[in-house]
């Protein structure tokens, strides 16, 4: 019979980038997996942070190249969608490639101010400040403004957002502001329209009637995001052209406006058979917003993207022991792991999210089906499809054996809740950050201990 490792050759082609088998053991981006194992334990959650410039480098020079292409006059500015993750070790090594901030609620605020205060922004940074925002994550944006940080935008989410704004704002030059436009959702949504956002056809009446003439405030940014995220889908495309084409219709009226923020939504690799054509999309996106505002006899605007998934995720995994194996039927084989699919990967269970799952050892064993089992008392704590299998196989053996899932970097930590109670008690993992020194070694930090009992305890008031 194959090994594992036949099996999956012939089944998706592997070896793949990032990953190569060393003498029967996984190895990621050159990281020794099983010597991390064996050091720190598992479960254990890894970020190794080159891997963050890397793909913010990558989507750079894909705009770049594609505005060279078309003769786009534009310019572009990457935004990092800060919900993905706000960790400081993460925004720190994302702000290494001259990048800007996407906020989404109050607490980006103090955030962003603490790390100019440290020196690793400057107050000219550009932040598109989104949301439906509270009393307290405007005046945030009030006070920073206040205090030098001219490139903060606003990006009004709903009328009455503007009327504090008006109220309380006093500065020399006038206060750049956004208009999110309420997008459309999927034909197979719930809903017709996103909740966030001010309808499409009250956009232009609501700039008219209450800021054209306001000599305080300059609408410079139009915002939209499309629930699906960036696809080459015909759904895709035609609320591409409905904005870009509200865009011309308003730049018509307010020669202010310059800029058009796409959003986020450029996918990441969440399977072995991820096929996304990034050059070819965007090629496509930056050539029609070109060819839609030549219509219109329009200069191009300057692009903006606020891309989290695609900056964080492929920069994490996590790896767990399979602690026990059990044969509940004639049929049905489960690997009990040491740690949790609902308090560890939630997004796994709240969403159908997949991964790249990959044994870390045993890769010259045969190959079996199994389910995978986490160890809380839940009966949707499991894992038991692929993204391109209706199954899940793992090494056939008694061995010691363990697994990891892989670009997990985004959200999955967050909706965690990092340092808090978790289902069943289970602790929170270690966490380990890499990074990667002048001579090409590695440098390993943990970041965070695995919680231990009297951290929850306290948590829940018994101490």
């Amino acid at each position: 019979m194959q090994s594992y490792q036949e099996f999956l050759d012939l089944s998706v082609g592997f070896p793949q980038d990032g990953f190569e088998i060393i003498e029967d053991e996984l190895y990621f981006h050159d990281l020794n997996l099983m010597e991390m194992i064996e050091t720190y334990g598992t479960p254990l959650r890894f970020t190794y942070l080159p891997i963050i410039s890397k793909k913010i480098q990558q989507a750079k020079i894909l705009f770049q190249t594609a505005m060279l292409k078309y003769n786009y006059r534009g310019t572009y500015k990457y935004c990092y969608c800060t919900k993905s993750s706000h960790f400081k070790h993460i925004v720190e090594e994302a702000l290494k490639n001259d990048i800007h901030l996407e906020t989404s609620s109050a607490f980006d605020m103090p955030m962003i101010d603490a790390l100019e205060r440290q020196g690793k922004v400057t107050k000219d940074i550009t932040v598109i400040c989104n949301g439906f925002k509270t009393y307290q994550y405007k005046q945030y944006i009030v006070d920073m403004l206040h205090d030098g940080f001219h490139n903060i935008i606003p990006v009004l989410d709903n009328k009455e957002e503007f009327n504090m704004y008006d109220d309380e704002i006093e500065l020399t030059e006038p206060c750049n502001l956004g208009i999110r436009i309420a997008a459309e959702e999927q034909p197979d949504s719930q809903f017709y329209t996103s909740r966030l956002g001010i309808r499409m056809e009250d956009v232009i009446d609501f700039y008219n009637s209450k800021i054209a003439e306001n000599p305080y405030f300059k609408v410079k940014l139009l915002h939209f995001f499309i629930n699906s995220g960036i696809s080459d889908t015909p759904y895709y495309w035609n609320e591409l052209e409905k904005y870009v084409t509200l865009y011309c219709k308003f730049k018509k009226i307010n020669p202010d406006l310059d800029t058009l923020d796409i959003g986020g939504g450029m996918p990441f690799k969440d399977s072995l058979v991820h096929d996304f054509d990034y050059e070819y999309m965007v090629n496509e996106i930056v050539n029609r917003i070109k060819q839609i505002c030549a219509h219109h006899e329009v200069v191009e605007p300057d692009i903006i993207t606020e891309f989290g998934k695609y900056t964080v995720a492929e920069a994490s995994g996590i790896l767990y022991k399979v602690l026990g194996r059990k044969q509940q039927n004639d049929r049905e084989k489960w690997l009990m792991l040491d740690g949790s699919f609902i308090t560890n990967l939630p997004d796994v269970w709240a969403l159908n999210q997949k991964y790249i799952l990959l044994p870390i050892n045993n890769w010259d064993s045969e190959y079996e089906r199994v389910n995978l089992g986490g160890i809380t008392c839940d009966g949707q704590d499991y894992y038991n499809q692929e993204a391109h299998m209706n199954s899940v196989f793992m090494p056939k053996t008694r061995k010691v054996q363990y697994l990891g899932f892989f670009h997990t970097g985004a959200y999955q930590e967050v909706l965690s809740g990092y340092g808090g109670i978790h289902h069943c008690l289970l602790p929170s993992p270690k966490h380990v950050l890499i990074r990667r020194n002048r001579d090409e070694t590695f440098n390993y930090e943990v970041f965070g201990e695995e919680q231990n009992s009297k951290q929850v305890m306290k948590l829940l008031g018994y101490q």
